[in-house]
């Protein structure tokens, strides 16, 4: 028989064991019923997301949420230095969005009209860059990102802070702002009394009820605001979560066939009067001129900015044709999808002159044609392209948004 000393320990190890296996065993559950508890509270207490993948909007009578972004002025600007105004507005807008441009000058008059009233007035930028598709840009001359708030702020003499959220979106997303231009107004003890649209109408000249005007007027005279809440038309908050939109957009262009055609003189006087219907824009250059090559890509970015407009782009490459196929090889590296010509016979100076009999042949040359035929814009040498996108801007009629033709217009003759 086993020796009973040597079986006693045995079996008290054994009993130990088991006992140590349960409480391993036990804690292992109470770890896993823990983080169980934690998520489930945590997906309780997030905000639900609206059906763009967006935050909802913030509630009348919520504290207004911190924020400390970077201005365009170079300081970091947060809601506590704006503690000592009597009312704070908070304005979501951006650069791309047809609407938001109409509203800027409103949105400045705000500033000018309440600032010395105890108002102060925060804009807040809240677009990614990277959600920001090129074709979305049919209306602007810069994208949202913050080198181009700087832009756009001193193109339009901002009188107030311009602030940038499109990197992390942690302040929008606290917010909650669903299109631009969306104002968030907040009383002297930073609660929410008002959020929504400037007013009733994006064509100023329309406008009959100015919504924003009347809730700082009701604030200030220590009165209810009579409409607390109204709905913001503009372009949609353009959430990180809309990047991979982008994604396809260039996979897209990048998969579209690309061509070049032969160009007689008849072609060539033909393209110079424009009987497209369209405003024209027409690059010559040639594989062999390096600021052409190194201009090139602009073009085909504005092409895809404003084609779906009545906007069109035409290359004309000044390479003889059996030079065809290094042609095409250089379109096809720059996708260039547009309408792309070459010259259709060695005789150039003919064809050049068939086009403009004033050119005097060197590369790169670029001109803009309105549908009538009116040159709008001739360069010989490389151009500027926030220039020329203004230019493009101002020339391109309002053929679905009335008002926007002459925002660019009247500020392109200052």
């Amino acid at each position: 028989m086993e020796d009973q000393p040597l079986s006693r320990m045995r079996r008290r190890a054994f009993q130990r064991n088991c006992r140590e296996s349960r409480e391993e065993r036990a804690g292992a559950v109470r770890l896993y019923l823990v983080a169980l508890c934690m998520a489930i509270a945590a997906f309780v207490m997030a905000p639900a997301l609206c059906a763009d993948g967006g935050p909802p909007t913030l509630a009348i009578g919520a504290s207004a949420p911190d924020f400390c972004l970077p201005g365009i002025d170079g300081q970091t600007h947060c809601l506590k230095d704006y503690a000592a105004s009597k009312v704070l507005v908070v304005v979501f807008t951006c650069n791309h969005c047809p609407t938001a441009q109409l509203y800027e000058s409103r949105i400045k008059q705000l500033a000018e009209d309440y600032g010395d009233r105890g108002v102060a007035l925060v804009a807040i930028e809240p677009n990614s860059p990277k959600s920001v598709l090129l074709s979305e840009m049919g209306y602007t001359d810069v994208s949202d990102s913050f080198e181009d708030m700087k832009i756009r702020a001193a193109y339009r003499h901002f009188n107030f802070p311009y602030l940038y959220d499109g990197e992390t979106q942690m302040v929008s997303r606290a917010y909650g702002p669903t299109a631009t231009p969306h104002l968030f107004i907040f009383d002297f003890e930073r609660k929410l009394r008002y959020e929504g649209r400037v007013d009733n109408n994006p064509r100023e000249p329309l406008v009959s009820v100015r919504d924003t005007r009347n809730a700082l007027d009701a604030l200030l005279a220590d009165k209810p605001v009579p409409v607390e809440k109204t709905p913001s038309v503009g372009c949609s908050t353009k959430w990180l979560s809309k990047e991979t939109n982008k994604q396809k957009e260039l996979a897209q262009i990048e998969s579209a066939p690309v061509d070049v055609k032969l160009a007689s003189a008849d072609d060539l006087k033909s393209l110079r009067k424009n009987h497209t219907g369209k405003l024209l824009l027409i690059d010559m250059w040639a594989t062999w001129c390096g600021p052409c090559v190194e201009e090139f890509p602009e073009f085909e970015t504005m092409y895809r900015m404003y084609g779906h407009r009545k906007f069109d782009l035409v290359t004309v490459s000044a390479n003889y044709p059996d030079e065809k196929e290094g042609v095409l090889a250089a379109l096809k590296t720059q996708h260039a999808t547009s309408q792309n010509l070459l010259l259709g016979s060695t005789d150039i100076y003919a064809l050049m002159a068939a086009f403009d009999p004033d050119w005097n042949a060197a590369v790169p040359y670029t001109m803009l044609i309105r549908p009538d035929g009116e040159v709008v814009f001739k360069r010989q040498g490389t151009v500027d392209p926030l220039e020329l996108r203004r230019l493009i801007l101002a020339n391109l009629v309002d053929d679905d948004y009335i008002g926007h033709q002459a925002y660019w217009k009247s500020h392109s003759e200052k």
